[in-house]
């Protein structure tokens, strides 16, 4: 699906956004920490196969490595970050596959563990649910978002553009689409203790 702001994101904006996004010390080390925590509540259960929505240079795939061997996937619009995925062997070329969240190029429950971090508010409300009806299809297991919370849906401006940044209960909006969903945990990244800019995590799990 072509939207603008899929197209933003493939353009030079997201070739920006790329390069602003640093593989930081300090930034790694927060992340692999949230990804110690959201691991964990799977215990028992973890993903075999992991795809993540919307990649970027893939900062989550990276933390991911250090905590475990599940087969990691990308998917992600822009050219220049996914030749990064590739070049820096975060994932095999054959799994860094161009695409939005609404049209994922993977088959029904082809991953373990599906999820987005900072991407649901980047899609514009119309287009919302077509892709997460599409990443909980793509989903066998477990389901994730990682993305700014606001009670109620609301458009923020975002470095001085329009329409492309949305908050709202992204957790309840999965509950209320998928009744089969049920929530495993949840959590905020408190940006004053974690660095991590106020991100707010939902875990669903699918039944078997």
């Amino acid at each position: 699906m072509t939207t603008p702001q899929v197209e933003f994101w493939r353009g030079d904006f997201g070739n920006a956004y790329t390069d602003r996004n640093a593989l930081r010390p300090e930034l790694m080390r927060a992340r692999t920490m949230l990804w110690s925590e959201i691991l964990r509540v799977m215990r028992g259960d973890g993903p075999r196969t992991i795809l993540e929505v919307g990649a970027n240079i893939g900062v989550n795939l990276r933390a991911l490595s250090v905590l475990t061997d599940a087969h990691k996937r990308a998917v992600e619009p822009n050219d220049t970050a996914r030749a990064i995925l590739v070049e820096d062997n975060v994932v095999a070329a054959d799994d860094a596959r161009p695409g939005t969240a609404a049209s994922i190029p993977w088959p029904n429950a082809s991953a373990d563990l599906v999820f987005t971090s900072g991407v649901l508010i980047h899609i514009h409300p119309d287009h919302l649910e077509a892709s997460m009806r599409d990443i909980h299809r793509v989903s066998s297991r477990w389901v994730l978002s990682i993305e700014y919370f606001s009670d109620r849906p609301e458009e923020v401006r975002y470095r001085g553009h329009e329409g492309v940044l949305f908050k709202r209960d992204f957790g309840g909006m999965w509950l209320d689409l998928f009744p089969d969903l049920k929530l495993a945990d949840c959590g905020f990244c408190w940006k004053r203790e974690t660095g991590l800019d106020n991100l707010t995590w939902w875990l669903f799990r699918k039944p078997v």
